[in-house]
């Protein structure tokens, strides 16, 4: 990373934090059994209690490590319910997911945000029941979201078929045009197409990030090789990975049953997304494409909460008044860096046009962080 990012990245790193941090400052919705609290540290994850009914689920994850922990809920096949990133030191988070049938799932932590995290099971009992079987806005809202999630991941697959063409063509210059018009769509579907966390690290993991002994390979990797050391013997062999991985996620995401604080964590996943890796420069450290990146991460949010907004109306309509001043203010910030058909490079905005973003980015994410208790209640 140049000195010039890095001072950018200083610059913005307490506004990100507040973002985050803000997302577990509301009060928790009450549950029959309350939340559980998880105690996580450098070494070790002591989750309060190993079972819950079904239904709405919260979790109260503090860190009392050093490192920056994250804390996950997967269920068979490593499938994410439920995720809390970039938890610092000393922070709390919530979590609230819901849990629509009884069976066998697992908590994990990650310190430093790597590996498999500290494992543990945890168990759901009781009579299947869904809020979207009662709920007819809740129905309508997922049903509408996950529209929104085929027609982005039909275009994810079309878009990545053509990047891969042109990176076994060789053709550099067109599969650099290409990589963040295809990362656009994986960008704003994420929540959903990152939910395997088998395949998310083969196509999205950074080189920094990944877990030791794991291959790097995926978008960033081609990202390296084409405006760092120039395509190498393997970038072909790469590139079908890629698109086999990409074929697999679009599928998995379109038979997925998404259910409604799937939605609202997403909405708040992304904005997560843009305060630790885009707005610091270093998610495309490569190509400084992150604001490509950077909108579609607002723009899934955006269509997460459109989904939702019913919803949220009925319940807290105050609360979408300031989520859609909010999106405004950031939308209207990230169309001043417009350039032709796309936007800047990273590396042409100025340090104070960065703590612009941080600063609008910190204001949306609170109110944002609010909508899974709304949609819960």
């Amino acid at each position: 990373m140049s000195t010039a990012s890095r001072s950018k990245v200083a610059l913005v790193a307490a506004a990100s934090l507040s973002v985050l941090a803000a997302c577990g400052t509301s009060s928790t919705p009450a549950g029959a059994d309350g939340p559980i609290a998880v105690e996580a540290s450098d070494s070790a994850c002591k989750v309060a209690r190993d079972n819950a009914g079904t239904g709405n689920v919260t979790f109260e994850i503090t860190n009392k490590g050093t490192k920056v922990t994250e804390f996950y809920l997967y269920a068979e096949g490593d499938r994410i319910l439920g995720e809390v990133e970039n938890i610092g030191p000393g922070l709390t988070r919530r979590l609230i997911v819901e849990a629509t049938d009884a069976g066998k799932l697992q908590t994990a932590c990650k310190p430093g945000m790597v590996g498999d995290g500290i494992r543990a099971d945890f168990t759901v009992t009781g009579e299947g029941r869904k809020s979207v079987d009662t709920d007819q806005k809740l129905a309508d809202a997922t049903k509408s979201y996950q529209r929104y999630v085929n027609s982005q991941a039909d275009s994810f697959l079309a878009k990545t078929t053509e990047f891969v063409d042109a990176v076994k063509a060789g053709k550099v210059e067109e599969a650099k045009a290409l990589f963040p018009i295809a990362r656009t769509y994986w960008e704003r579907v994420e929540p959903v197409a990152g939910s395997f966390g088998d395949l998310d690290p083969r196509v999205d993991g950074r080189e920094d990030v990944i877990a030791e002994g794991t291959e790097f390979t995926g978008f960033h990797r081609l990202e390296k090789d084409l405006w760092e050391t120039g395509l190498l013997a393997d970038s072909p062999s790469i590139a079908d990975r890629l698109l086999s991985d990409v074929k697999e996620i679009v599928d998995r995401s379109k038979a997925v049953e998404l259910t409604p604080l799937e939605l609202a964590n997403g909405a708040k996943g992304l904005l997560d997304e843009v305060a630790t890796g885009k707005i610091t420069g270093e998610e495309d450290r490569y190509s400084h494409t992150d604001l490509f990146d950077f909108r579609a991460n607002v723009d899934g949010s955006q269509a997460a909460i459109a989904a939702l907004r019913p919803v949220v109306q009925d319940a807290q309509p105050a609360l979408l008044t300031t989520v859609d001043t909010g999106f405004k203010a950031l939308d209207d910030l990230l169309e001043k860096h417009r350039k032709g058909d796309g936007f800047k490079l990273y590396t042409e905005l100025t340090e104070g046009e960065v703590k612009d973003l941080a600063a609008a980015l910190d204001a949306l994410g609170e109110p944002v962080s609010k909508v899974a208790e709304a949609v819960a209640k």
